[in-house]
């Protein structure tokens, strides 16, 4: 497949809200997209059928949870975790600094991925997320 190499630069959004995303590549496999959030930004437990994800901070801090609101991971700046596909999980911004949080994913080609809600969205979610 004869794809064309993407040139990309970040700049950090001004927005009002709770969170805000921006997708900065895409390919057939792999995404790539910054996250912005602010305190109230956090999102539900949660996990993508499909995508095995690293996450790397650039600005903030960030706690990770998992089943059962277990501490899996509190990360700042340069840090970084991946979360395979299956693993349930959610995540808060964990500083007064709102978080700037880079996503990376990859797509196993032989699975369809879904998000799965295990908890109910958060009211900011509704209607921005899959269901």
């Amino acid at each position: 497949m004869d794809q064309e190499v993407q040139i990309f630069k970040y700049e950090k959004p001004e927005f009002n809200g709770e969170k805000k995303g921006i997708f900065v590549c895409k390919s057939d496999i792999l995404k790539a997209g910054i996250q912005v959030v602010n305190k109230g930004g956090e999102n539900n437990l949660h996990t993508h059928t499909g995508d095995d994800a690293l996450w790397w901070v650039i600005g903030g801090a960030v706690r990770f949870y998992g089943e059962g609101d277990k501490v899996i991971a509190e990360l700042t700046k340069n840090q970084g975790i991946m979360i395979p596909r299956g693993y349930k999980y959610w995540f808060e911004s964990a500083s007064d600094e709102p978080l700037e949080i880079l996503r990376v994913a990859a797509h196993d080609q032989n699975t369809q991925n879904k998000r799965v809600n295990y908890a109910p969205l958060k009211p900011w979610m509704v209607g921005r997320v899959a269901q």
